[in-house]
């Protein structure tokens, strides 16, 4: 039986992802925590839908709104996490803590140019070709039930060019002032691209605090999904009774 004050935890996806990406963390919280895991337009059982950080929003908040436990904590990986400070800044009455993982480099200036490089490569390469690339790389690299659910779920080659399009040069750590809540920015220690600013991210909130996953990569919750869950559950116990 759950605590009457146990916040909901939503789970926002990274590039090519889907909500598959997250189905470690939802079978070890599920028990103490109304959870859910989204999929973002263009992306798993969205795939047809077209992106925008906007339709992003709406999906957010319509899973917060689904669980109907009161405002959520967002955990947002990579592109999911840029998309959750979206919505933390336009959806700020449904948040109750953000956790940012791989998400703490600015997307601005010369950092950005060869994501736009990247994102824009990816259409000269078949989707199918990439696809036995991302499904082998991710059977020798993880355990089978840790990846199972994300290569079941297929990836979403066809969003990336439009998804990056629009993150790059949109934000850095100015975009934390708009969060109203709670944030733990939760990196991989090897990640070191996205956790290229964590320290500015930190600053520029006044209760933003960093931990890292030891020996992780950019994949945290995939390298080390038991540090990962910890931490999102730690996090989440900590956070303010709800008002």
């Amino acid at each position: 039986m759950m605590a009457a004050d146990v916040p909901p935890i939503v789970f926002v996806h990274g590039t090519r992802f889907s909500a598959g990406q997250w189905s470690s963390q939802l079978a070890a919280l599920g028990d103490d925590f109304p959870v859910a895991a989204v999929d973002l337009p263009g992306h798993g059982a969205r795939s047809d839908e077209p992106w925008s950080l906007q339709a992003a929003t709406d999906v957010i908040s319509a899973a917060v709104e689904s669980l109907g436990s009161g405002p959520a904590l967002l955990v947002g990986h990579s592109l999911g996490g840029y998309a959750a400070l979206e919505f933390a800044r336009w959806r700020p009455q449904q948040l109750r803590g953000l956790v940012l993982a791989g998400a703490s480099a600015s997307t601005r200036g010369a950092w950005a140019v060869p994501y736009r490089w990247a994102a824009g490569l990816v259409p000269r390469v078949s989707a199918q070709r990439l696809t036995r690339w991302n499904d082998r790389l991710l059977r020798r690299l993880y355990p089978p039930e840790v990846v199972a659910a994300t290569i079941r779920s297929g990836y979403a080659f066809h969003t990336l060019p439009t998804a990056w399009g629009e993150v790059l040069g949109r934000f850095d750590a100015s975009a934390m002032r708009h969060v109203a809540a709670p944030v733990l920015i939760l990196n991989g220690e090897k990640d070191t691209v996205f956790r290229a600013g964590e320290l500015d991210f930190a600053r520029a909130h006044p209760d933003a605090r960093v931990e890292l996953i030891p020996r992780a990569r950019h994949l945290a919750n995939f390298d080390a999904p038991d540090a990962f869950t910890d931490a999102v559950r730690r996090f989440a116990w900590q956070l303010p009774a709800r008002s």
